[in-house]
Order: structure tokens, then sequence, then C-alpha cells
């Protein structure tokens, strides 16, 4: 776009001098502290961290709601109550939320297809196409899904990644992330991880569908063995972390008490336990004895475990290290960690104590602890403040939103390895991005109202440089000012 070159430089020179100069409210005149105006305010970040930030209604909410952290606090109930609902998803959309027993037929005639030669077969392609624009959608209009709850699909999902590159994996993610994640979302931990951990897409993903015992026929009578990905991404990075006490051999022994759990192409869950697949031999996992086990007592030795390794405190301090991080700054406070930490342990992980615990912080409402959007923060919250999809829903914004995703880096459930985007500012801070989110703010101004409310959040430095440009350029230019890019 050429008329973007000279803001892009523009913006970018603004938002590297952040840290030294010091903000002027723009409709006041009084001094604020570093980095900008918009993350004083606790509308602005209740709204921009606890969802994906501001429109007109939004505000509006957070009025009557008495400020900020009220608005907050209330959302954590209503994401609860919202996730025990089935999902508001379009009818062109639904078809990623099928049952299981016919998505796995559909997939099964897909791969026919292609051995047959027929390479255009369009099923999962379009599922997962329309896995992702329902995230988009979701994300960016409140009357579709509680920002909360859209907030915490995006963090759970992000900490049970999947990638829907892996062929299997493509045509189940959507169906994972609104049966398992956002189903759980506001939950205990522990049953987020079993309904993860017996889902088809993490199933395929990591292997375990795979993994049976040492010397076990499998019907094809195939000769497989034992798998240990699951087992091991299980105890590096879903539970304990890489520091968290455990050894090569306690990753071998889980994986010998989850053989045997795999798929059922026909059952409502799409998983089953398969007794003849299992190690029925006596383990040991991180000292946890597990004894010799009859056919059908492995399923519940494999449930034992995972509860094992959710209640453990390294992974308090993982979970507690990773919601910090989501929410209240790259490099959070230890005593914060620590109230975390003690809210997990004592709750079993319940994510809505956990929550409240952050909403009450005062760290959360530091002005000092800044979080600069990742891609998929600043896509979002341009669509919320647009309206866009609400003004002009038809596929060709959508597909912008996606693309803008991709180019910078962030496609949605696009993440190869298990361990999830990061989301600090050392990974998405560069001036290739900053020109990208400028590309997205301009095309996606052009297809909602302005949004004035965002005026009264801007700096005068800031102001000053979208006013000097076309007026047809001041909107776009609002969402990729410096202001913005921060929650």
């Amino acid at each position: 776009m050429k008329t973007l070159a000279p803001f892009a430089a523009t913006s970018l020179a603004l938002l590297l001098a952040a840290g030294s100069v010091l903000p002027v409210r723009a409709q006041t005149g009084a001094p604020e502290s570093a980095p900008a105006v918009a993350a004083q305010s606790a509308s602005w970040r209740a709204l921009s961290r606890f969802g994906y930030g501001p429109n007109v209604e939004l505000l509006q909410e957070v009025q009557a709601a008495g400020g900020g952290q009220s608005w907050a606090l209330a959302q954590i109930d209503a994401a609860w109550a919202a996730s025990r609902q089935s999902p508001s998803i379009p009818p062109a959309l639904a078809d990623f939320n099928a049952a299981l027993p016919g998505t796995f037929a559909a997939f099964q005639q897909e791969r026919r297809a292609r051995l047959a030669g027929q390479e255009n077969y369009p099923f999962s392609r379009d599922l997962a196409r329309h896995a992702a624009a329902w995230r988009i959608a979701a994300c960016s209009q409140s009357e579709l899904e509680n920002p909360l709850l859209a907030r915490m699909t995006e963090f759970w999902f992000n900490h049970l990644n999947v990638f829907v590159g892996k062929g299997p994996v493509r045509p189940f993610v959507g169906h994972y992330v609104v049966n398992v994640i956002r189903a759980n979302a506001l939950g205990r931990f522990e049953d987020l991880l079993l309904a993860s951990a017996r889902h088809p897409a993490m199933l395929f993903y990591l292997d375990q569908a795979q993994s049976v015992a040492n010397g076990s026929a499998t019907p094809s009578g195939q000769n497989r063995g034992l798998n240990e990905n699951y087992a091991r991404e299980l105890m590096e990075l879903h539970t304990l972390g890489v520091d968290g006490g455990y050894s090569q051999h306690d990753v071998r022994e889980l994986a010998r008490v989850l053989t045997g759990w795999t798929v059922d192409p026909r059952g409502d869950s799409g998983f089953r336990f398969a007794p003849r697949l299992h190690d029925h031999g006596a383990k040991v996992v991180m000292g946890h004895a597990f004894t010799a086990s009859l056919p059908w007592a492995g399923q519940a030795q494999g449930e034992e475990a995972i509860r094992l390794l959710a209640r453990h405190p390294a992974t308090a301090r993982r979970i507690a290290l990773r919601l910090a991080r989501f929410f209240v700054a790259d490099q959070p406070q230890a005593a914060l960690l620590q109230r975390l930490e003690r809210t997990f342990l004592d709750t079993q992980g319940d994510t809505r104590a956990l929550l409240r615990t952050l909403v009450q912080s005062a760290e959360t409402w530091d002005a000092d602890n800044r979080l600069f959007k990742t891609p998929m923060d600043y896509a979002c919250s341009v669509l919320t403040a647009t309206g866009a999809l609400r003004a002009s829903p038809e596929p060709r914004t959508f597909e912008l939103a996606l693309g803008y995703l991709a180019g910078a880096g962030q496609p949605l459930h696009g993440w190869q390895t298990p361990d999830g985007y990061k989301v600090d500012a050392a990974t998405w801070l560069a001036p290739e991005a900053l020109t990208r989110r400028a590309d997205f703010a301009l095309a996606m101004a052009r297809r909602g109202p302005e949004p004035e409310f965002l005026k009264a959040q801007l700096a005068v430095a800031s102001l000053r440089s979208i006013e000097a440009e076309a007026p047809a350029l001041r909107a776009g230019l609002m969402l990729a000012s410096p202001d913005f890019m921060y929650k």
C-alpha cells in the first residue's frame, strides 16, 4: 500500500521512543507514566487483557459494572456460564463441530480419494478453515462469544497445542477447540488435561494412538511397540515443566501406563481404551507405584497418573507462570506467582479461582506491567474495535484476518511443536511486524465505522501523526498507532 510507508516509519519511531518519552493524555494534557496512556486506563487494560479490547458497547459495559476490575471479576462467572452452553457457530461454519463418528467416516473417505489420485478432496481443509474462521469471529464479537471465554480458549489451546498441519489431526482441531478447550476453559485443570488426553486431535498429534505395549499385535497385525511422545510432552510441557523433577525413566514408565489409550472412530467421544494393547505390568512414575493390573484397570491407572501430574506443585508453578505472562507481564513479580501457585494447589487447579486471584492482584493493574499484543491479540482487537465482521461478514473479511495471522507468524492452530506460541514482546515486536499490522488495520478500517472512542486513549504524539495524514487513512492509523499495540 503506497500510502503506508511514511506512517509505518513514524509509527515505529514513536513505538521505539515510548520507553523514554513521557506520553500525554490527549484530552487533558496531564502527564502520564510510560509507556502510553492507553495502557494506564483500567478499562482499557481490563477489556484488552480479559477480552480482546474495547468497542463502544464493551466500554459501556465496563462503566455500568463500576470499572475495569469489577467488570473483569463479573466476567469470570459469566465466562463459566457460557462455557456450560453450546457455542454460537454460524451454520456456514458449523461442520467442524459435527459428531465425531461422521467426521471419522468422512476423513477415511477423503484418504481413500487421495489414494485414488483425487488430490482436490476438500473435507479436512474446509473443516480447518471453518474452525479458524469461527475463532476469529468468536474473539471479536461479544454477542457471539463471551470475551473472557474466548481469551481463555486461546490460553488453554496454546498450552495444550495441537498442529492442524499434521494430516490426521486436521479434521479434528475445531472439535477439540470447542469440546475440550472451550468446554473446560473455566474449570479444573486436571479435567481439562484428561479431556485433552482422550481427544482424537491430541491422540493423533502426539502419537499416543500408536503407543502399545511392546510385543502387542495391532488389528492389522503390525508390531508397533511403545511410543513416548505424549508421555514426554505431558510431563515437560503440559504439567511439570522441564525442571519438574522427572527423569527419562519416569517418561518411559508413564508411557507404559498410557498404553492402549487410542481412538475410536465409531464412538461419540472418539476415545477408547484397548486392554489387549496395554502394558499390564507394574510401573513406578515419580515414586508412585502402579501395580500389575487386570485387563480393564489400565484406563483407570492412566487417569490416576494424569491427575497425579496435574496436582503436582511443579505443575502449579508452571501454570502460574504461564497465566501471569499471558495476563500481566513478560516478567511477572515473584509475589504474584506465589499467590497463583498457592491458589492452584488450594483449589486443585480451579481456573475461576486463579482468575479471581489475578483480577484481585495489584500487579495486574500496575501500569509498569506492560504487555505487547501478539498477532492474535492485535487481529482480534482490530476486529473488535471496527466491528468489521459485523459490518462486512463475507468470506473476504475472514480471509484477510486469517491471512494477516499467517503472514505475521501466528496462524491459527498452526504452531508445529507442542510448546505453543510465545506471548512476549521480544518475539513479536519487530519493524516488519509493525508494517504488517498497519496494512491489516487500514484494510479493516475500511470495513467498519471509524472507532472514534479510541481518540480518548491515544497520546498527543500519536494523534498529531494521525492528523497529519489524509482523512481516509485516519481510522486505520489509530489502529496502527503505538498506543493500540499494547494491552
